[in-house]
């Protein structure tokens, strides 16, 4: 619900972020109304901003960024990706660019599946 990792909503239960209850075996037990503040908080973002579209994806590991360059050849394309200081390469079918219109300064995010890595198209077409 939320789109995050399991490690990190254990982080939250330990750091006392998301009140939990103790079950007799030890395990946690988290109430749907615990969890509110925090879709609250995520539904008045924007939708770039929102982690709903994490929701909507079943890979959890989504890096968000600007589309460098797209270079087509053939039936494959080369997508690359600026995050933050590295650059993440996918090689896509040319029909997926073209069904996601991608170029150069659009955001994006990888989708990163074990060795698979896919394009997001994060902004209105």
């Amino acid at each position: 619900m939320l789109g995050i990792s399991y490690p990190a909503i254990k982080k939250w239960i330990l750091a006392g972020k998301l009140k939990t209850v103790r079950t007799p075996g030890g395990h946690h037990r988290l109430a749907a109304a615990s969890l509110r503040p925090f879709l609250e908080k995520d539904a008045a973002r924007s939708e770039t901003e929102s982690r709903a579209r994490y929701r909507r994806v079943s890979g959890r590991n989504q890096l968000a960024g600007r589309v460098v360059s797209v270079r087509t050849e053939g039936l494959l394309a080369e997508v690359v990706l600026a995050i933050g200081d590295a650059q993440v390469t996918a090689i896509i079918t040319a029909e997926a660019v073209k069904e996601l219109r991608l170029k150069k300064g659009d955001t994006a995010a990888a989708l990163i599946k074990s060795t698979d890595v896919m394009i997001e198209r994060l902004d209105a077409t």
